[in-house]
């Protein structure tokens, strides 16, 4: 049975700091719906209803698109070991760029991670659980170091064209507000 709560509880903090994997859930008005799967050591709980995430380069920016048109935003965690949860929370968000003053306040609580894009900040206003006695067992084994890899060999100047190329758009063409965004 789902519940519906207010604010995170110290249980569900808990549950949160224990995950290795996440979703995040964004939708313009219009165009598609996108849902990404996060890892890393990129997500922080800064109180019962506030919580932010580094985001990295990656081959899209849909979450930052989305954003600009509806901040509404939806993270979800599962339980693929221990006793079964979901755990969803609503909100509306904002974007934080590096450069922006609100940018060194944030970026101190992650660890360095080469090619961090944006820092998104979810101001919850519904936290919702459910049974997720379907979702599978599945064995954490060890974070995946591929991009990390990747982004370290890149320059700065490297990753910044990268962005021009790829990150500027969505996929439904929607501006993605980057610091670094060229009309295209």
């Amino acid at each position: 049975m789902a519940k519906q709560l207010p604010a995170l509880s110290d249980h569900l903090r808990k549950f949160i700091e224990q995950q290795h994997i996440f979703f995040v859930g964004t939708a313009a008005p219009e165009g598609r719906v996108n849902v990404s799967p996060k890892g890393m050591d990129s997500l922080r709980v800064l109180t019962p209803n506030q919580l932010a995430w580094l985001n990295v380069t990656g081959s899209g920016n849909e979450t930052a698109a989305h954003l600009l048109r509806s901040s509404r935003m939806t993270l979800m965690f599962c339980s693929f070991d221990g006793p079964p949860l979901i755990l969803r929370l609503y909100g509306r968000a904002r974007m934080v760029e590096p450069g922006s003053e609100a940018w060194p306040a944030l970026v101190f609580l992650f660890p360095p991670l080469p090619g961090a894009r944006q820092i998104y900040v979810l101001d919850i206003d519904l936290v919702q659980t459910s049974c997720g006695m379907a979702v599978p067992y599945m064995a954490y084994q060890t974070d995946r170091e591929d991009l990390n890899g990747v982004h370290r060999r890149m320059s700065q100047d490297q990753i910044t064209e990268y962005w021009q190329r790829k990150n500027t758009r969505s996929i439904d063409g929607f501006p993605t507000g980057m610091a670094t965004a060229v009309d295209t």
